[in-house]
């Protein structure tokens, strides 16, 4: 099911970018500059995905407070990210560019604007994990979590959907990196 929801994401990135190829030759079209910060919100959700698997590593060879450290690093740097869009988006209004701007800013809001909802879909499961492994301190508690299949699969899924939603924003931001600039 994972697999099926995000090649439906990557079909829909994918024609939302060849459109705004085709949508490019516009008379209409004004290229605008990335926010800076969106190269800041970059670093931020590659380091998110560098903690992930670190706890993910920490959790396999039942290192559980190194598991919750990271995976409370990972939260953190998940919402951070999010903080950063939104100030890349107020970076943008405060330069008097907005959704109906033109078509330009249209896919620049939609494009950042859909990948950020995947963030949120992420973040709400990330935060589930997280309480779990704050629930489970005594070792013996996390030791019989770790060892249960089911929960095994969910840190599984969850890290292959992390690690995916990182990969589609380096996509994106490149491909708007490359047609907008800084």
């Amino acid at each position: 099911m994972l697999w099926l929801c995000m090649a439906g994401s990557v079909f829909t990135f994918t024609g939302l970018l060849v459109t705004y190829i085709a949508r490019k030759v516009g008379s209409d079209w004004r290229n605008i500059p990335l926010p800076t910060v969106f190269l800041a919100s970059t670093g931020v959700i590659v380091a998110s995905s560098l903690t992930l698997h670190i706890a993910n590593g920490a959790f396999r060879h039942e290192r559980f407070t190194q598991y919750r450290l990271y995976l409370g690093t990972t939260l953190f740097l998940g919402t951070l990210f999010v903080i950063l869009q939104v100030l890349g988006w107020r970076e943008l209004m405060l330069k008097g560019v907005y959704l109906q701007t033109n078509p330009s800013s249209s896919f620049l809001f939609l494009l950042s604007g859909l990948h950020l909802l995947h963030i949120l879909v992420g973040l709400i499961f990330l935060s589930i994990a997280f309480a779990e492994a704050m629930r489970r301190i005594p070792y013996v508690e996390a030791f019989v979590y770790s060892v249960n299949p089911p929960n095994l699969l969910k840190i599984k899924l969850f890290t292959l959907y992390w690690h995916f939603v990182d990969i589609l924003w380096l996509y994106v931001f490149l491909f708007l990196l490359f047609h907008h600039g800084l």
